[in-house]
């Protein structure tokens, strides 16, 4: 037997296993402050503090609401860190400590939060994927409206940008997602009630953000994003016990892009159609070979970079084509890859231009046999 091989006992290659073993993530969603995420949390975590696991929290906001403050109990708290920034001095979630206290699982609230500058990352979904990664599990809070897919969505219901938000693969990777669910009404009742926010702020709240239409179109996009996560969960049962599955779709989905700033908006809507379907996406580019195409600018590259970007974040292959026709080479690739869902923007060239070189939208339409070609608007 060779003397450098050393085989492992039970004790050992345990160990090892258990080094090397990541931790689980469970996301607590929600569609609007104040629906409970924070104290279903707390209150799962002392459950698992009485069943004898060792919990701590890493970071806990209240916005000083007592029923949550009270949630806290006996669990432990992590510190936080005290981060300088421009002479000022902020607290953040102490990751370095959390590590090295190394607990069976730690709490993190607001999943989507963006660091002080000069901290180890930059969102705090780093900070968790980092804690993951070194074998803690991780119990943590999401509202859907901060969901990358969906940005472009959210801005049509609430009329607001989303500033901070999350790639969708953090929550489509997490190991368990609970919906907190309470009605429209009744979170309008807590808010009214002064349970969520100031009182002082609760007439602009109501007529702004916590609209009795936004919060039903915010919750169905919370309850739907639940329901295709149980859909995952029972398909991949049925795999794993070689139970047949005849709902299995072969979709494919080629989101057409180009320089525009707006088409982050096409990307967006295939990860969401994607998501749903359950399938392959993939985000085309062509670059035109055609003497009379427009010359990109160094602008325009770094438009389209951001674009390759997002849709890299988003779970998309980024492909890249060249040729003298832009139509011709789409048309190509969907017949190559099997394509059955095609998403692409108006055309923005002038009416002078369509009847010179024609419309690469309406050329599709004509040519694309047995694929759906879905036209979004980019306004």
């Amino acid at each position: 037997m060779n003397d450098s091989f050393k085989r492992l006992s039970p004790e050992e290659a345990l160990k090892i296993a258990n080094k090397n073993e990541r931790g689980k993530l469970k996301i607590f969603l929600g569609y609007a402050p104040g629906v409970g995420k924070t104290y279903a949390m707390l209150d799962e975590a002392n459950r698992r503090l009485k069943r004898g696991q060792d919990v701590v929290i890493g970071v806990v906001e209240t916005y000083g609401r007592k029923e949550t403050e009270a949630m806290i109990g006996d669990l432990e708290i992590i510190p936080k860190k005290e981060v300088l920034y421009r002479g000022t001095v902020q607290y953040e979630m102490d990751l370095d400590a959390i590590l090295k206290r190394k607990p069976q699982v730690v709490l993190v609230d607001e999943l989507a939060h963006t660091n002080v500058p000069g901290s180890k990352h930059n969102k705090r979904y780093e900070d968790v994927e980092e804690i993951l990664q070194n074998g803690i599990s991780v119990l943590s809070t999401l509202n859907i409206q901060h969901l990358e897919s969906l940005n472009d969505t959210i801005k049509q219901i609430t009329g607001i940008t989303v500033r901070e938000t999350i790639p969708d693969t953090i929550v489509n990777n997490a190991d368990e997602i609970e919906v907190i669910d309470v009605t429209p009404d009744a979170l309008q009742n807590r808010l009214k009630r002064g349970e969520v926010y100031n009182l002082d702020k609760v007439d602009q709240a109501l007529k702004n953000f916590f609209r009795k239409g936004n919060l039903n179109a915010l919750r169905e996009l919370a309850l739907r994003q639940s329901a295709d996560e149980v859909d995952e969960d029972l398909e991949q049962y049925m795999k794993e016990h070689g139970i047949q599955e005849n709902w299995e779709t072969n979709e494919k989905i080629m989101v057409c892009i180009s320089f525009n700033p707006l088409v982050k908006k096409l990307i967006r809507r295939g990860a969401r159609r994607a998501h749903r379907f359950k399938c392959e996406w993939i985000v085309v580019y062509v670059e035109c070979t055609n003497i009379f195409a427009k010359k990109p600018t160094k602008k325009d590259m770094e438009v389209l970079e951001s674009h390759f970007k997002l849709a890299k974040q988003l779970g998309a292959e980024v492909v890249v084509l060249r040729g003298k026709s832009v139509s011709e080479e789409l048309l190509k690739f969907a017949k190559e890859r099997h394509i059955t869902q095609i998403i692409m923007g108006h055309s923005n060239r002038r009416k002078l231009e369509t009847l010179l070189r024609g419309s690469t939208v309406l050329k599709l339409i004509n040519s694309a046999k047995n694929i759906e070609i879905h036209v979004i608007p980019y306004n």
